[in-house]
């Protein structure tokens, strides 16, 4: 919504109604100079840490440098989110990782980009500067998921990964976060997309830690964890899309079962073979049940993504 006698973006010089969130997990290195980076850049904001089941000194390091600090004991990026966007109330949230290898001064020019164009999310896409911040098989797993994502959810995001990001208060407080890790950034493109949001994008440096800091990500794991995202958030918002490919597959395998079955039926007369010929078609009718469930949950899932952008139009008024 446009408000009539806002400041020109470009004008801003103060960021009192900024929260920049910063989920965190044994970050004691790094914590302080993230903050100090976004105090900087954004004068006025309001910088809030989630202290997420740490064994470090990383609480104590945020509130050295300025961070309003909350906890949360369950482990998880995703975990820590929930948390964070439902603990800090703004108008404006900036997300980053607690990592120092984000630009902090590039959240204004994000943030700028948001309200010029009046979008809900703008997504800092990472631009490896020095081999040392990002493996390469990372930049190539990036790559494989983003168009994986994208011929899933109709959308073209080349950075589906990335943890910096602005978003709208409405679309924070909108945002339903089911994913408990690293999977939150692709549960947050996902929802942007399935409610037709309007999103930007805009190349950020993305810097190596600093000497000591660890990475948390688990490149198997939390890759097999984000497949499975993709197909939890596949049956939730594309039911049709789901269960039609199931009932494709399970109506295939009846064929196969079934077809040598009819064509001894028509050369014999016979049906000697009564097992494969009951498995093809239970096979037949559990094709024709996905296919009946796909359709009936699609129609379910449109009202749900109607009522959460009828939500969302009533938060700006």
């Amino acid at each position: 919504m446009i408000k009539i006698g806002n400041i020109e973006p470009s004008l801003r010089h103060d960021y009192s109604d900024v929260a920049v969130i910063l989920p965190a997990h044994n970050e004691g290195v790094a914590v302080e100079e993230t903050i100090q980076g976004f105090l900087r850049a954004l004068p006025g904001c309001a910088v809030v840490v989630c202290d997420n089941a740490s064994t470090d000194d990383t609480a104590r390091a945020a509130q050295r440098a300025g961070a309003l600090v909350i906890n949360e004991p369950i482990l998880g990026k995703g975990n820590a989110m929930r948390r964070l966007l439902a603990t800090v109330e703004a108008d404006i949230y900036v997300m980053a990782d607690a990592d120092a290898t984000y630009d902090a001064d590039t959240a204004r020019e994000m943030i700028e980009l948001m309200e010029r164009q009046h979008l809900d999310m703008v997504t800092g896409v990472r631009i490896h500067t020095d081999k040392m911040a990002y493996r390469c098989g990372h930049i190539w797993g990036n790559k494989l998921f983003n168009r994986l994502f994208g011929g899933l959810f109709k959308t073209h995001t080349q950075d589906v990964f990335s943890g910096y990001r602005v978003l709208s208060g409405r679309f924070a407080r909108a945002l339903p976060v089911q994913a408990a890790g690293f999977e939150i950034e692709t549960e947050m493109t996902a929802v942007a997309a399935v409610l037709k949001l309007a999103t930007g994008e805009l190349p950020v440096n993305y810097y190596p830690r600093p000497v000591g800091s660890f990475s948390k990500l688990h490149t198997y794991k939390d890759g097999a964890r984000i497949l499975r995202t993709y197909v939890r958030l596949l049956r939730h918002f594309h039911p049709k899309t789901f269960y039609g490919f199931l009932s494709v597959l399970t109506g295939l395998g009846s064929l196969m079962v079934g077809v040598p079955v009819i064509l001894e039926f028509i050369e014999t007369g016979l049906v000697p073979r009564f097992p494969s010929a009951i498995l093809a078609s239970s096979l037949g009718v559990i094709a024709v049940l996905l296919l009946m469930l796909g359709l009936l949950l699609e129609s379910l899932a449109k009202n749900r993504v109607e009522q959460r952008q009828l939500m969302l139009l009533l938060k700006d008024r």
